[in-house]
């Protein structure tokens, strides 16, 4: 049974060639590992996976990243997020095609993995309860798939673009709010990119009975395991 590989954020190293003018993987082979989480059967409501394409160092620029599904017949541009990430198509078709999956940089400058998260929420209010259960899922799902070693959940951690001036409060079940401490980092632990505006709510500094409070949508919100 393929067990996947998981570092920092669930990351499941796809298996990468080189083809004249960029990089690709075998869309079979990113299958199997994004398949690896839609059937995970334990909770994970407050977890979501995006195929995600990212620097191997600080140096590659991901201005004008585009990542393209190819098979015999078309070919499907897929749309990438701020930190490169899509929606991963399963698709039977494509995999009876052996379709590649392509992104337009040299081989070797990016790297393809399946990548798991957690949930953002619209109307920017996460209780504190939910964000360490968010963070417990996650935890499960490493040790799931065996890579967690011995580490606890510590916290999460809301990225933003550097030019967002959007605060992150806690709000305690007194009423009372305090911000919370932005730093300059990489949106997920262990990237190589940095360059994100970064907050950091630790568990132990704040009970579960408060709740967090963002002025707009995070790109993205990252377990914290150490």
């Amino acid at each position: 049974m393929l067990k996947p590989l998981l570092l920092g954020l669930a990351l499941l190293p796809a298996f990468a060639g080189a083809q004249e003018g960029g990089d690709w993987i075998a869309y079979r082979d990113a299958y199997r590992h994004m398949i690896w989480f839609e059937k995970y059967g334990k909770p994970k409501q407050l977890l979501q996976q995006h195929l995600r394409l990212r620097p191997r160092d600080a140096g590659v620029s991901t201005d004008g990243l585009r990542l393209t599904l190819h098979g015999k017949d078309a070919q499907l541009a897929l749309p990438l997020d701020a930190l490169g990430r899509a929606v991963f198509p399963f698709s039977k078709a494509a995999y009876d095609d052996n379709a590649e999956l392509t992104w337009n940089r040299k081989p070797g400058q990016i790297s393809s993995s399946a990548w798991v998260s957690i949930v953002t929420r619209p109307d920017g209010v996460y209780a504190a309860a939910d964000l360490r259960a968010a963070c417990e899922q996650f935890l499960a799902y490493t040790r799931y798939a065996g890579s967690a070693g011995g580490k606890r959940c510590a916290g999460v951690q809301f990225a933003y673009a550097r030019t967002d001036a959007a605060q992150v409060r806690y709000q305690g079940g007194d009423g009372a709010a305090f911000p919370l401490a932005a730093q300059d980092g990489p949106a997920f632990p262990g990237d190589a990119a940095s360059g994100f505006r970064v907050y950091a709510f630790r568990f132990h500094a704040h009970p579960d009975g408060g709740q967090v409070l963002t002025g707009g949508t995070p790109l993205a919100i990252a377990a914290l395991l150490e």
